[in-house]
Protein backbone atom coordinates (compact mmCIF):
# COMPACT_ATOMS: atom_id res chain seq x y z
CA UNK A 1 0.00 0.00 0.00
CA UNK A 2 2.79 2.52 0.64
CA UNK A 3 4.56 1.68 -1.89
CA UNK A 4 1.47 2.23 -4.35
CA UNK A 5 1.25 5.54 -2.63
CA UNK A 6 4.66 6.61 -3.29
CA UNK A 7 4.20 5.71 -6.72
CA UNK A 8 1.32 7.98 -6.69
CA UNK A 9 3.07 10.93 -5.93
CA UNK A 10 5.86 10.15 -7.95
CA UNK A 11 3.32 9.87 -11.32
CA UNK A 12 3.49 13.23 -13.26
CA UNK A 13 0.18 13.38 -14.30
CA UNK A 14 -0.80 13.73 -10.21
CA UNK A 15 2.10 16.15 -9.69
CA UNK A 16 0.61 18.16 -12.19
CA UNK A 17 -2.92 18.19 -11.06
CA UNK A 18 -1.83 19.14 -7.49
CA UNK A 19 -0.40 22.52 -8.79
CA UNK A 20 -3.24 23.08 -10.54
CA UNK A 21 -5.32 22.33 -7.54
CA UNK A 22 -3.20 24.12 -4.76
CA UNK A 23 -3.34 27.20 -7.62
CA UNK A 24 -7.04 26.80 -7.80
CA UNK A 25 -7.84 25.97 -4.53
CA UNK A 26 -6.29 28.80 -3.39
CA UNK A 27 -7.96 31.20 -5.29
CA UNK A 28 -11.35 29.25 -4.86
CA UNK A 29 -10.58 29.44 -0.53
CA UNK A 30 -9.99 33.19 -1.05
CA UNK A 31 -13.05 33.49 -3.15
CA UNK A 32 -15.30 31.71 -0.18
CA UNK A 33 -13.37 33.59 2.62
CA UNK A 34 -14.35 37.07 1.24
CA UNK A 35 -17.51 36.31 0.31
CA UNK A 36 -19.43 36.91 3.74
CA UNK A 37 -18.34 39.93 4.08
CA UNK A 38 -18.77 41.08 0.50
CA UNK A 39 -22.49 39.72 0.54
CA UNK A 40 -23.18 41.80 3.67
CA UNK A 41 -21.66 44.81 2.08
CA UNK A 42 -23.66 44.30 -1.41
CA UNK A 43 -26.62 42.76 -0.76
CA UNK A 44 -28.63 40.49 -3.54
CA UNK A 45 -29.59 43.22 -6.04
CA UNK A 46 -25.91 44.07 -6.53
CA UNK A 47 -24.82 40.84 -6.82
CA UNK A 48 -27.72 40.19 -9.09
CA UNK A 49 -26.75 43.36 -11.30
CA UNK A 50 -22.87 41.33 -11.97
CA UNK A 51 -24.49 38.56 -12.19
CA UNK A 52 -27.09 39.56 -14.99
CA UNK A 53 -23.68 40.99 -16.74
CA UNK A 54 -21.75 38.32 -16.22
CA UNK A 55 -24.38 35.97 -17.75
CA UNK A 56 -24.67 38.05 -20.89
CA UNK A 57 -20.25 37.78 -20.78
CA UNK A 58 -20.08 33.85 -21.10
CA UNK A 59 -22.38 34.00 -23.65
CA UNK A 60 -20.51 36.11 -25.90
CA UNK A 61 -17.19 35.22 -25.12
CA UNK A 62 -16.93 31.98 -26.47
CA UNK A 63 -17.77 33.19 -29.78
CA UNK A 64 -15.18 35.99 -29.32
CA UNK A 65 -12.28 33.52 -30.61
CA UNK A 66 -14.41 30.75 -32.00
CA UNK A 67 -13.12 28.11 -29.32
CA UNK A 68 -9.67 28.65 -31.78
CA UNK A 69 -7.81 28.63 -28.38
CA UNK A 70 -8.58 24.90 -27.24
CA UNK A 71 -7.07 23.45 -30.11
CA UNK A 72 -3.55 25.57 -29.46
CA UNK A 73 -2.83 22.26 -27.55
CA UNK A 74 -2.70 19.69 -30.23
CA UNK A 75 -0.72 20.57 -32.82
CA UNK A 76 3.04 18.48 -32.50
CA UNK A 77 4.77 22.24 -33.60
CA UNK A 78 4.79 24.74 -31.46
CA UNK A 79 5.03 27.14 -34.61
CA UNK A 80 1.64 26.13 -35.99
CA UNK A 81 0.76 26.53 -31.90
CA UNK A 82 1.50 30.04 -31.86
CA UNK A 83 -0.16 30.39 -35.35
CA UNK A 84 -3.48 29.24 -33.74
CA UNK A 85 -2.60 31.85 -30.73
CA UNK A 86 -2.34 34.45 -33.43
CA UNK A 87 -5.55 33.55 -35.18
CA UNK A 88 -7.53 33.38 -32.13
CA UNK A 89 -6.12 36.75 -30.81
CA UNK A 90 -7.11 39.05 -34.11
CA UNK A 91 -10.37 36.95 -34.35
CA UNK A 92 -11.75 37.79 -30.58
CA UNK A 93 -10.48 41.80 -31.38
CA UNK A 94 -12.33 41.92 -34.95
CA UNK A 95 -15.66 39.93 -32.55
CA UNK A 96 -15.48 42.17 -29.88
CA UNK A 97 -15.37 45.28 -31.91
CA UNK A 98 -18.56 44.24 -33.74
CA UNK A 99 -20.26 43.84 -30.33
CA UNK A 100 -19.13 47.40 -29.71
CA UNK A 101 -20.73 48.54 -32.49
CA UNK A 102 -24.09 46.40 -32.19
CA UNK A 103 -23.88 47.34 -28.21
CA UNK A 104 -23.36 51.12 -29.64
CA UNK A 105 -26.27 51.08 -31.94
CA UNK A 106 -29.27 48.99 -29.93
CA UNK A 107 -27.99 48.61 -26.72
CA UNK A 108 -30.78 50.18 -24.60
CA UNK A 109 -32.98 48.66 -26.44
CA UNK A 110 -31.84 45.19 -26.52
CA UNK A 111 -31.65 45.91 -22.52
CA UNK A 112 -35.56 47.39 -22.20
CA UNK A 113 -36.65 44.40 -24.70
CA UNK A 114 -35.10 41.27 -22.03
CA UNK A 115 -36.23 43.58 -19.37
CA UNK A 116 -32.98 43.76 -17.74
CA UNK A 117 -32.67 47.15 -17.73
CA UNK A 118 -30.40 47.40 -14.46
CA UNK A 119 -27.10 45.91 -16.54
CA UNK A 120 -27.95 48.87 -19.65
CA UNK A 121 -25.29 51.22 -18.58
CA UNK A 122 -22.95 48.51 -18.80
CA UNK A 123 -23.03 47.05 -21.88
CA UNK A 124 -20.17 48.67 -23.74
CA UNK A 125 -18.22 46.98 -21.01
CA UNK A 126 -18.97 43.79 -22.09
CA UNK A 127 -16.77 43.98 -25.37
CA UNK A 128 -13.80 44.78 -23.76
CA UNK A 129 -14.29 42.47 -21.15
CA UNK A 130 -14.80 39.59 -23.96
CA UNK A 131 -11.33 40.41 -25.44
CA UNK A 132 -9.40 40.11 -21.66
CA UNK A 133 -11.58 36.86 -21.51
CA UNK A 134 -10.31 35.47 -24.40
CA UNK A 135 -6.71 36.76 -24.28
CA UNK A 136 -6.68 35.02 -21.08
CA UNK A 137 -7.70 31.79 -22.44
CA UNK A 138 -5.22 31.52 -25.19
CA UNK A 139 -2.48 32.30 -22.59
CA UNK A 140 -3.58 29.68 -20.33
CA UNK A 141 -3.97 27.14 -23.21
CA UNK A 142 -0.52 28.05 -24.56
CA UNK A 143 0.51 27.23 -20.85
CA UNK A 144 -1.31 24.33 -20.48
CA UNK A 145 0.52 23.11 -23.67
CA UNK A 146 3.95 24.26 -22.32
CA UNK A 147 3.17 22.54 -19.23
CA UNK A 148 3.91 25.38 -17.13
CA UNK A 149 1.14 24.99 -14.44
CA UNK A 150 2.87 26.76 -11.74
CA UNK A 151 2.40 30.12 -13.57
CA UNK A 152 -1.49 29.63 -14.03
CA UNK A 153 -1.85 28.37 -10.66
CA UNK A 154 0.22 31.36 -8.78
CA UNK A 155 -1.66 34.02 -11.29
CA UNK A 156 -5.18 32.51 -10.17
CA UNK A 157 -4.36 33.13 -6.62
CA UNK A 158 -2.56 36.27 -6.49
CA UNK A 159 -5.21 37.61 -9.28
CA UNK A 160 -8.23 36.49 -6.57
CA UNK A 161 -6.96 37.98 -3.63
CA UNK A 162 -6.41 41.55 -5.83
CA UNK A 163 -9.99 41.24 -6.88
CA UNK A 164 -11.58 40.57 -3.86
CA UNK A 165 -9.86 42.81 -1.59
CA UNK A 166 -11.06 45.58 -4.10
CA UNK A 167 -14.65 44.49 -3.90
CA UNK A 168 -14.44 44.81 -0.16
CA UNK A 169 -12.42 47.84 0.13
CA UNK A 170 -14.85 49.66 -2.57
CA UNK A 171 -17.47 48.03 -0.66
CA UNK A 172 -17.31 50.10 2.24
CA UNK A 173 -17.36 53.03 0.87
CA UNK A 174 -19.64 52.62 -2.20
CA UNK A 175 -21.61 49.18 -1.89
CA UNK A 176 -23.34 49.40 -5.58
CA UNK A 177 -23.34 47.12 -8.45
CA UNK A 178 -21.64 48.81 -10.49
CA UNK A 179 -18.51 48.81 -8.60
CA UNK A 180 -18.72 44.87 -9.01
CA UNK A 181 -18.97 44.96 -12.36
CA UNK A 182 -15.89 47.35 -13.31
CA UNK A 183 -13.84 45.45 -10.64
CA UNK A 184 -14.51 41.88 -12.25
CA UNK A 185 -13.58 43.96 -15.91
CA UNK A 186 -10.23 45.41 -14.48
CA UNK A 187 -9.54 41.45 -12.83
CA UNK A 188 -9.87 39.69 -16.40
CA UNK A 189 -6.96 42.89 -17.43
CA UNK A 190 -5.07 41.97 -14.82
CA UNK A 191 -5.19 38.01 -15.20
CA UNK A 192 -4.49 37.99 -18.92
CA UNK A 193 -1.07 40.76 -18.34
CA UNK A 194 -0.01 38.64 -15.04
CA UNK A 195 -0.03 35.78 -17.42
CA UNK A 196 1.64 37.11 -19.98
CA UNK A 197 4.21 38.17 -18.05
CA UNK A 198 4.60 34.88 -16.43
CA UNK A 199 5.08 33.15 -19.18
CA UNK A 200 7.83 35.73 -20.67
CA UNK A 201 9.78 35.32 -17.90
CA UNK A 202 10.16 31.33 -18.02
CA UNK A 203 12.29 29.83 -20.69
CA UNK A 204 10.26 26.74 -20.62
CA UNK A 205 7.17 28.43 -21.94
CA UNK A 206 8.84 30.16 -24.67
CA UNK A 207 8.73 28.14 -28.29
CA UNK A 208 10.93 25.42 -29.43
CA UNK A 209 13.36 26.87 -31.56
CA UNK A 210 14.18 23.51 -33.96
CA UNK A 211 10.38 23.31 -34.30
CA UNK A 212 8.96 24.36 -38.07
CA UNK A 213 5.54 25.26 -39.61
CA UNK A 214 3.35 22.78 -41.29
CA UNK A 215 0.86 24.63 -42.76
CA UNK A 216 -0.07 28.37 -43.37
CA UNK A 217 -2.72 30.12 -40.56
CA UNK A 218 -5.00 29.66 -43.37
CA UNK A 219 -4.72 25.88 -43.45
CA UNK A 220 -4.77 25.39 -39.86
CA UNK A 221 -7.44 27.25 -39.57
CA UNK A 222 -9.28 24.81 -42.13
CA UNK A 223 -7.66 21.88 -40.48
CA UNK A 224 -8.98 22.75 -37.14
CA UNK A 225 -12.18 24.03 -38.48
CA UNK A 226 -14.34 21.56 -36.17
CA UNK A 227 -14.04 24.30 -33.36
CA UNK A 228 -15.43 27.36 -34.81
CA UNK A 229 -18.32 24.66 -36.42
CA UNK A 230 -19.24 22.43 -33.59
CA UNK A 231 -17.07 23.70 -30.22
CA UNK A 232 -17.93 27.03 -30.38
CA UNK A 233 -21.57 27.27 -31.00
CA UNK A 234 -22.11 24.23 -28.12
CA UNK A 235 -19.66 26.53 -26.08
CA UNK A 236 -22.14 29.18 -26.30
CA UNK A 237 -25.05 27.02 -26.01
CA UNK A 238 -23.50 26.04 -23.10
CA UNK A 239 -23.03 29.16 -21.58
CA UNK A 240 -26.44 29.94 -22.77
CA UNK A 241 -27.69 27.29 -20.69
CA UNK A 242 -25.87 28.65 -17.58
CA UNK A 243 -26.35 31.95 -18.15
CA UNK A 244 -30.62 31.53 -18.47
CA UNK A 245 -31.37 31.17 -14.92
CA UNK A 246 -30.02 34.20 -14.48
CA UNK A 247 -31.33 36.19 -17.30
CA UNK A 248 -34.52 34.88 -16.91
CA UNK A 249 -34.90 35.42 -13.21
CA UNK A 250 -33.28 38.79 -13.52
CA UNK A 251 -36.12 39.56 -15.95
CA UNK A 252 -38.96 37.90 -14.18
CA UNK A 253 -38.44 38.45 -10.63
CA UNK A 254 -35.97 41.55 -10.47
CA UNK A 255 -32.48 41.50 -9.50
CA UNK A 256 -32.35 40.31 -6.30
CA UNK A 257 -33.70 36.64 -7.45
CA UNK A 258 -30.82 36.81 -9.51
CA UNK A 259 -28.47 38.05 -6.57
CA UNK A 260 -29.93 34.43 -4.63
CA UNK A 261 -29.22 32.36 -7.63
CA UNK A 262 -25.52 33.94 -8.88
CA UNK A 263 -24.40 33.75 -4.93
CA UNK A 264 -25.94 29.81 -4.41
CA UNK A 265 -24.13 29.08 -7.70
CA UNK A 266 -20.75 30.50 -7.00
CA UNK A 267 -20.50 29.03 -3.63
CA UNK A 268 -21.49 25.23 -5.28
CA UNK A 269 -19.50 26.25 -8.22
CA UNK A 270 -16.12 26.14 -6.31
CA UNK A 271 -14.92 22.30 -5.97
CA UNK A 272 -16.69 21.91 -9.60
CA UNK A 273 -14.36 24.96 -10.80
CA UNK A 274 -11.36 23.59 -8.74
CA UNK A 275 -11.78 20.10 -9.96
CA UNK A 276 -12.45 21.21 -13.63
CA UNK A 277 -9.38 23.27 -13.90
CA UNK A 278 -7.35 20.69 -11.89
CA UNK A 279 -8.24 17.50 -13.96
CA UNK A 280 -9.65 19.18 -16.80
CA UNK A 281 -6.45 20.74 -18.10
CA UNK A 282 -3.98 17.93 -17.05
CA UNK A 283 -6.77 15.09 -18.46
CA UNK A 284 -6.82 16.53 -21.55
CA UNK A 285 -3.52 16.45 -22.64
CA UNK A 286 -3.43 13.11 -21.51
CA UNK A 287 -6.07 11.58 -22.81
CA UNK A 288 -5.16 13.03 -26.02
CA UNK A 289 -1.77 11.19 -25.93
CA UNK A 290 -3.36 7.91 -25.29
CA UNK A 291 -5.70 8.50 -28.29
CA UNK A 292 -2.69 9.34 -30.36
CA UNK A 293 -1.19 6.15 -29.08
CA UNK A 294 -4.19 4.30 -30.53
CA UNK A 295 -5.20 2.88 -26.81
CA UNK A 296 -8.35 2.81 -25.53
CA UNK A 297 -9.40 5.43 -23.01
CA UNK A 298 -12.27 4.09 -20.93
CA UNK A 299 -11.13 2.88 -17.89
CA UNK A 300 -8.77 6.58 -17.68
CA UNK A 301 -12.52 8.17 -17.71
CA UNK A 302 -14.49 5.91 -15.96
CA UNK A 303 -12.01 5.45 -13.01
CA UNK A 304 -11.63 9.81 -12.79
CA UNK A 305 -15.45 9.83 -13.25
CA UNK A 306 -16.29 7.07 -10.37
CA UNK A 307 -13.48 9.32 -8.25
CA UNK A 308 -15.17 12.50 -8.54
CA UNK A 309 -18.26 10.99 -7.46
CA UNK A 310 -16.57 9.41 -4.35
CA UNK A 311 -15.28 12.66 -3.29
CA UNK A 312 -17.85 15.00 -4.04
CA UNK A 313 -21.03 12.89 -2.46
CA UNK A 314 -20.58 14.31 1.40
CA UNK A 315 -20.27 17.93 0.22
CA UNK A 316 -23.26 17.78 -2.39
CA UNK A 317 -25.22 16.22 -0.11
CA UNK A 318 -24.40 18.32 2.72
CA UNK A 319 -25.96 21.38 0.94
CA UNK A 320 -28.99 19.48 -0.67
CA UNK A 321 -30.03 18.49 3.28
CA UNK A 322 -29.00 21.82 5.23
CA UNK A 323 -29.01 24.43 2.38
CA UNK A 324 -30.83 27.63 3.78
CA UNK A 325 -29.77 26.87 7.14
CA UNK A 326 -25.69 27.21 6.32
CA UNK A 327 -26.49 30.13 3.67
CA UNK A 328 -28.45 32.16 6.22
CA UNK A 329 -25.26 31.59 8.98
CA UNK A 330 -22.16 32.16 6.68
CA UNK A 331 -24.24 35.37 4.70
CA UNK A 332 -26.86 36.38 6.86
CA UNK A 333 -30.75 36.13 7.17
CA UNK A 334 -31.54 37.86 3.84
CA UNK A 335 -29.65 35.15 2.05
CA UNK A 336 -31.66 32.31 3.14
CA UNK A 337 -33.28 32.30 -0.35
CA UNK A 338 -30.09 31.29 -2.06
CA UNK A 339 -29.71 28.36 -0.12
CA UNK A 340 -33.39 27.13 -1.47
CA UNK A 341 -31.83 27.43 -4.82
CA UNK A 342 -28.46 26.13 -3.77
CA UNK A 343 -30.40 22.55 -2.54
CA UNK A 344 -31.40 21.57 -6.07
CA UNK A 345 -28.31 23.55 -7.66
CA UNK A 346 -26.44 21.04 -5.40
CA UNK A 347 -28.29 17.94 -7.15
CA UNK A 348 -27.53 19.32 -10.89
CA UNK A 349 -23.95 20.37 -10.44
CA UNK A 350 -22.90 17.02 -8.71
CA UNK A 351 -23.41 15.48 -11.92
CA UNK A 352 -21.63 18.25 -13.45
CA UNK A 353 -18.78 17.49 -11.58
CA UNK A 354 -18.47 13.68 -12.34
CA UNK A 355 -18.92 14.72 -15.68
CA UNK A 356 -15.39 17.15 -16.00
CA UNK A 357 -13.21 13.96 -17.11
CA UNK A 358 -16.05 13.35 -19.77
CA UNK A 359 -15.74 16.77 -21.08
CA UNK A 360 -11.99 17.13 -21.12
CA UNK A 361 -11.99 14.27 -23.42
CA UNK A 362 -14.68 15.23 -26.11
CA UNK A 363 -11.88 16.82 -28.27
CA UNK A 364 -9.55 13.72 -28.33
CA UNK A 365 -12.47 11.58 -29.48
CA UNK A 366 -13.74 13.52 -32.22
CA UNK A 367 -17.07 13.96 -30.63
CA UNK A 368 -17.30 17.57 -31.46
CA UNK A 369 -20.66 17.96 -33.88
CA UNK A 370 -22.43 14.92 -31.15
CA UNK A 371 -21.66 17.85 -28.37
CA UNK A 372 -23.26 21.01 -30.27
CA UNK A 373 -26.19 18.16 -31.10
CA UNK A 374 -26.20 17.19 -27.39
CA UNK A 375 -25.89 20.80 -25.94
CA UNK A 376 -28.79 22.16 -28.15
CA UNK A 377 -31.33 19.29 -26.85
CA UNK A 378 -29.95 20.01 -23.37
CA UNK A 379 -29.89 23.54 -23.39
CA UNK A 380 -33.93 23.60 -25.06
CA UNK A 381 -34.91 21.25 -21.94
CA UNK A 382 -33.70 23.29 -19.50
CA UNK A 383 -35.21 26.20 -21.06
CA UNK A 384 -38.68 24.69 -21.66
CA UNK A 385 -38.30 23.49 -17.62
CA UNK A 386 -37.78 27.27 -16.44
CA UNK A 387 -40.75 28.84 -18.50
CA UNK A 388 -42.68 25.86 -17.06
CA UNK A 389 -41.50 27.37 -13.75
CA UNK A 390 -42.20 30.58 -14.27
CA UNK A 391 -45.62 30.72 -16.50
CA UNK A 392 -47.49 27.64 -14.96
CA UNK A 393 -46.00 27.62 -11.43
CA UNK A 394 -45.04 31.43 -11.32
CA UNK A 395 -42.37 30.51 -8.74
CA UNK A 396 -38.45 30.88 -8.86
CA UNK A 397 -37.60 27.68 -6.89
CA UNK A 398 -40.05 25.74 -8.80
CA UNK A 399 -38.06 26.92 -12.05
CA UNK A 400 -34.82 26.34 -10.37
CA UNK A 401 -35.70 22.65 -9.52
CA UNK A 402 -37.12 21.79 -13.19
CA UNK A 403 -34.06 23.25 -14.62
CA UNK A 404 -31.91 20.89 -12.30
CA UNK A 405 -34.05 18.09 -12.78
CA UNK A 406 -33.38 18.56 -16.59
CA UNK A 407 -29.59 19.18 -16.29
CA UNK A 408 -29.00 15.72 -14.18
CA UNK A 409 -30.35 13.78 -16.79
CA UNK A 410 -28.55 15.79 -19.36
CA UNK A 411 -25.27 15.25 -17.47
CA UNK A 412 -25.71 11.32 -17.30
CA UNK A 413 -26.30 10.47 -20.92
CA UNK A 414 -23.31 13.08 -21.90
CA UNK A 415 -20.93 10.64 -19.76
CA UNK A 416 -22.84 7.42 -20.83
CA UNK A 417 -22.16 8.85 -24.46
CA UNK A 418 -18.43 9.53 -24.15
CA UNK A 419 -18.04 6.45 -22.49
CA UNK A 420 -19.45 4.34 -25.50
CA UNK A 421 -17.42 6.06 -27.44
CA UNK A 422 -13.90 6.07 -25.63
CA UNK A 423 -14.62 1.87 -25.79
CA UNK A 424 -12.76 2.20 -28.73
CA UNK A 425 -9.05 3.57 -29.33
CA UNK A 426 -9.03 6.11 -32.06
CA UNK A 427 -6.30 7.66 -33.47
CA UNK A 428 -6.98 11.63 -33.39
CA UNK A 429 -5.23 12.65 -36.33
CA UNK A 430 -5.18 16.57 -36.17
CA UNK A 431 -2.76 18.67 -38.49
CA UNK A 432 0.53 19.52 -36.35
Amino acid sequence: MIAKVKALTKSKFVRNVAIVATGTAGAQAITVAFAPLITRLYGPEAFGMLGTFMAILGVLTPVAALTYPIAIVLPKSDVDAISLAKLSAVLALAVALITALVMLVGGEWIALALSLEAVAGFLLLIPVAMVFSAYQQILTQWLIRKKQFKITARVAVFQTLVVNSAKAGVGWFHPVGAALVVITVIGLASHALLLWTGMKGRTEAHPRPQDERTGSTRELAKHHRDFPMYRAPQVALNALSQSLPVLMLASFFGPAAAGFYSLGKMVLGVPVTLIAKSVGDVFYPSVTKEINAGRSVFWLIGKATLGLAAIGAIPFISLIAFGPWIFSLIFGSEWSNAGEYAQWLALWLFFGFINIPSVAAVPALDLQSWLLFYEIVSTGAKLIALMIGFFVFDSDIVAVALMCVSGVFSYSLLIMKVLSKSHIGIRYEKAS
